[in-house]
């Protein structure tokens, strides 16, 4: 009984020594690296940490009572805090050479069918954090703090911490960009076949409650917010179950030769 010879492997042959793969990616690094600090020089120049504070201080700002202002209890905050937000700034404007080091770095390991499924998951994960980050900057950070100023008693004169705006803005931040990243967590549960797209679908009136009960959680105790936060995610999941039947077609292996003969 004889059988055909395997079909060539399309990595074959690209084998590198492990010193060549750690030099390699300590070139990959020290690109990110430059890329991250090009982008602080830049932003230390122009428009500098504090315009950069008094940019994502904006929202808030704009509503608060005419001559009220935010204030600094700490000593160093008026330094610390302006250089935390132009390191954050940096390290996302030099993300695109961030992750295209990465990508370079571990692209000549995958297979065809595998750079189809990884590279398009790293774009669209990313676009979708930032537009989180976005719709969150743009939209929502100026609906709840109208609402907040609203119920605040008018013997009570609003003048917000620094510091602690600097942690909400990152806490509610970080929450809208890791929900905006819901369409990618569908596709990638259903292009690993741990879960079909029939189980999908019918989970969806589930995830209605799971969306709304962490909002509540992640976000401020005002309505605004969560529902700012919960609706997004149930239309991304949609998007997400629509996006999965799409890119499960194009990114399928490709398929295994006539079975074996015998002879």
């Amino acid at each position: 009984m004889a059988q055909d010879p395997p079909k060539d492997d399309e990595l074959a042959g690209t084998e590198q020594p492990f010193v060549q793969h750690l030099v390699e990616l300590r070139n990959r690094l020290i690109k990110a690296a430059l890329a991250v600090g090009v982008a602080l020089v830049v932003l230390a120049i122009y428009p500098g940490p504090a315009a950069l504070y008094d940019i994502l201080a904006a929202p808030l700002v704009s509503t608060l009572p005419e001559g009220a202002t935010l204030i600094a209890t700490s000593v160093i905050s008026p330094f610390l805090v302006p250089l935390k937000i132009m390191l954050m700034t940096a390290f996302l404007l030099a993300l695109p050479v961030v992750l295209w080091q990465m990508w370079a770095f571990v692209a000549p390991g995958l297979y065809s069918h595998e750079k189809r499924l990884v590279l398009p998951l790293v774009i669209s994960s990313s676009l979708l954090f930032f537009v989180g980050v976005a719709f969150c900057y743009f939209f929502v950070f100026g609906q709840v703090f109208k609402f907040i100023q609203g119920f605040a008693p008018k013997a009570v004169t609003a003048t917000p911490d620094i510091e602690a705006y600097l942690d909400f803005v990152l806490s509610m931040f970080l929450a809208f960009g890791l929900a905006f990243e819901v369409p990618i967590v569908v596709i990638v549960l259903a292009r690993l076949n741990m879960v079909s797209i029939e189980k999908l679908k019918a989970f969806r009136s589930y995830f209605i409650v799971v969306a709304f009960v962490i909002a509540a959680i992640v976000t401020p105790p005002d309505v605004v917010s969560q529902l700012a936060l919960a609706i997004p995610m149930c239309i991304l999941y949609e998007v997400g179950i629509w996006a999965a039947q799409i890119f499960i077609r194009h990114t399928q292996a490709p398929s295994d030769d006539a079975p074996q003969q015998q002879t």
